[in-house]
């Protein structure tokens, strides 16, 4: 470990771009509490161990995903909806990130009250672009389907999204349990939402093995892979990778705190940064992991012994993968480069 970086505060100071954040993910204890009083929502006194990953919990994905069922009884209201968009924004500008690619599920945040799907894209986007203003930041959004959930309403969500465009969604991501749902259905919805203009990133390599990675690279082209950690089992789906170009979201503590990487095991980012691939480091679910950016930046550079100035670099890569239009892109990185001194 390297001492001089063992303090989270060393990395505050940072310009922070994050490709990989969900919404549901985000939600602050304090203000599920207040929910829960506003909406006669019945919650134990220890709320936090059904939502977040405590330091005693078994690291595994039942475990993981158990925390979400929870955190589904709190989108009560549109006001529910917009305040915890705009609480993720403000956490995240808390944390000095420049730019913030947020991904959020419209089915999931519509389903406990049954809000129409437009609505929930209307609640979220407008928030979204309020609370970027007011802290000075870009926020791109993703809109992100499940593997598990049908076809149709994947295909609602895309159309809704390539709708809301110009309302600063910039993607659009297949998310969900891809140890048991095959991605295939998906693959002409995801083909439509890259004509209509929507980049895509695919959760791929992190329930299940190198091969839906490669599935996602040559049969959903999407341009990044969420999470990706295993396609180091598989030499010619790596080499695939790094040949395209595919960037990797990697989140560092959610792969560990999940069971992805099992007790005892090194994280293999070092094995993927050895392999040539384009890394970049993420969140995931930084209020259910108990987590910030600057947390993982500390970890990489202490657990995993990324070298700072590596790190750097991964933070560029993050600004030059982002689904920004080519002039906001620029404006960024030539902003992080500058304060990297890069």
């Amino acid at each position: 470990m390297n001492l001089a970086y063992a303090d989270t505060d060393v990395f505050r100071s940072y310009p922070k771009v994050e490709l990989h954040r969900h919404l549901e993910g985000t939600l602050r204890i304090e203000t599920m509490l207040e929910i829960a009083r506003a909406h006669s929502i019945t919650v134990p006194a220890s709320l936090s161990g059904l939502v977040q990953v405590q330091d005693g919990d078994p690291q595994t994905f039942q475990n993981f995903l158990a925390k979400f069922n929870t955190l589904r009884l709190f989108y009560r209201s549109p006001e529910v909806i917009h305040r915890i968009t705009r609480e993720a924004v403000e956490d995240a500008a808390k944390d000095n990130v420049r730019y913030l690619e947020m991904r959020f599920t419209p089915v999931a945040l519509s389903r406990a009250e049954r809000f129409p799907l437009h609505d929930v894209m209307n609640w979220v986007t407008a928030s979204a672009r309020d609370a970027a203003k007011k802290y000075k930041m870009k926020v791109g959004l993703i809109a992100s389907v499940n593997r598990h959930e049908s076809p149709e309403l994947a295909e609602q969500v895309a159309w809704l999204a390539a709708e809301h465009i110009k309302d600063g969604i910039v993607g659009m991501d297949l998310a969900g349990n891809e140890a048991e749902f095959p991605a295939q259905p998906f693959a002409g919805i995801l083909k439509e939402a890259r004509q209509a203009g929507l980049h895509i990133t695919v959760h791929a390599g992190e329930w299940a093995g190198a091969k839906n990675v490669r599935e996602a690279i040559e049969d959903l082209s999407a341009a990044r892979i969420g999470h990706g950690v295993r396609v180091i089992e598989d030499s010619y789906t790596t080499a695939l990778a790094k040949d395209r170009g595919t960037v990797f979201e990697v989140c560092v503590t959610s792969n560990m705190q999940s069971g992805v990487i099992p007790k005892g095991q090194k994280h293999p980012l070092p094995k993927m940064m050895e392999a040539g691939l384009n890394v970049t480091i993420n969140t995931d679910d930084p209020s259910v992991s108990r987590i910030s950016l600057s947390h993982e930046y500390r970890i990489v550079c202490t657990d995993l012994a990324m070298p700072v100035e590596t790190l750097k670099q991964r933070i560029v890569a993050a600004a030059q993968a982002s689904f920004l239009n080519t002039k906001d892109k620029e404006d960024l990185l030539k902003s992080v480069k500058k304060e990297l001194k890069l």
